[in-house]
């Protein structure tokens, strides 16, 4: 009797190839995965693709990460751009791109860590080693998912607002020419991004302490001499971030010097960290006093993340962080995000696709259910300086 071909594995994953690779049968790895042999079999031929929870589960007992067991064929051509966050590539082949002033770039995803790398789209996959040896330093080769250069149009905004994914699935469904590439930063970090001409556009939400006035200064001191809009994106409310209930009684910035309190912070440049550091200023507080401060991570989500964990008591963040892990919130103050975009690039197709789904009313009605952001200045222009 004739016996039965194994199914090929799938051109977009590689659990069946590393699972055998590790020795595993397919009911052992069913059995540590948590799931039914016949799922296995359903993720190895291609036939169920797993949510992120099963994915991660899967690439920490098969020792590989997502992105490369998971990772579509690539069929287009090959493209080289200049690598971006350390772009070594090491971590795994999916990468987005995006063009500015002429310049590719490759932001590779798996250093966007979990969930973003699994979640966000990829352009194409980095080629280690291309036709005549290694890359050049500091740039990669991608090889390409779709036979066209679609990345041409993609929108790429440093920041740290983490509803800006919103609006890229906003522009998914309504089948945009290009799409939005989320690179989370804070805004010290963004605008020095769009400075030297990485990005499109550079989220920021900083108030200066003498005026009150929301970003426009603080873009004037750092982009001096260039000519750059400011577009509302919302405006929210930033706080302190305790757990739920809030055991240790915390009330302001005060109580952080207290005896068992540890804080998480936000990273140098960050909104949230100069919030938090004008407030030990106003109050004459030692920030060495405070245990936790030099705890950095790298945005809100990663604060209220800390929290959620027990790594901290208390951080500063934005209220959105709170509802996403249903935590306790104490409002500071009100602040402003506005994207800053050059005015170079305000009638190129990536900010007039932007600015399109800005003023949009059905991407306000969403932002201000699912975030609780007051829109009502959403897409306006609050500033063009020089």
């Amino acid at each position: 009797m004739k016996r039965a071909a194994k199914p090929e594995p799938s051109r977009g994953n590689r659990v069946r190839e590393s699972r055998e690779a590790k020795g595993l049968a397919q009911g052992e790895l069913a059995r540590r995965a948590g799931l039914t042999r016949q799922a296995v079999y359903a993720i190895e031929t291609d036939r169920y693709q797993p949510n992120v929870a099963v994915a991660l589960r899967l690439s920490r007992i098969l020792g590989v990460p997502v992105e490369d067991l998971f990772a579509p064929a690539a069929s287009g051509p090959l493209v080289e751009g200049e690598a971006l966050d350390g772009g070594a590539g090491g971590g795994g082949p999916r990468a987005a791109l995006w063009s500015v002033n002429g310049r590719t770039f490759v932001l590779p995803l798996a250093t966007l860590g979990p969930p973003l790398s699994y979640t966000t789209p990829a352009d194409g996959l980095i080629v280690a080693r291309a036709e005549g040896g290694a890359t050049a330093a500091g740039r990669l080769r991608v090889r390409l998912l779709e036979p066209a250069a679609g990345f041409a149009d993609n929108v790429a905004v440093a920041g740290c607002d983490p509803a800006i994914h919103i609006v890229a699935e906003r522009l998914r469904r309504e089948r945009a020419p290009g799409r939005l590439v989320a690179w989370p930063m804070g805004s010290t970090a963004a605008l020095e991004a769009l400075r030297r001409g990485l990005v499109h556009v550079a989220g920021l939400h900083v108030v200066d302490p003498r005026s009150g006035e929301s970003n426009v200064p603080f873009v004037r001191q750092q982009l001096r001499g260039a000519n750059v809009t400011l577009v509302t994106f919302a405006s929210w409310e930033a706080g302190l971030l305790v757990a739920k209930g809030n055991p240790k009684r915390i009330r302001s910035v005060a109580d952080l010097v207290r005896r068992g309190v540890r804080i998480v912070n936000r990273e140098a440049g960050a909104g949230a960290r100069m919030a938090l550091d004008e407030a030990i200023s106003d109050l004459g507080l030692d920030a060495r006093a405070i245990t936790g401060y030099t705890h950095e991570v790298g945005g809100h989500l990663e604060v209220a993340g800390a929290i959620a964990a027990g790594e901290a008591d208390c951080g500063v963040t934005i209220r959105v962080a709170a509802q996403a892990y249903g935590l306790a919130f104490i409002a500071l103050r009100d602040e402003r995000y506005d994207l800053a975009i050059p005015e170079t690039a305000m009638t190129l197709e990536p900010a007039r696709i932007l600015m399109e789904a800005l003023n949009s009313d059905r991407l306000r009605h969403e932002l201000s259910a699912l975030c609780a952001y007051d829109t009502s200045q959403t897409g306006q222009i609050m500033s063009r300086s020089a």
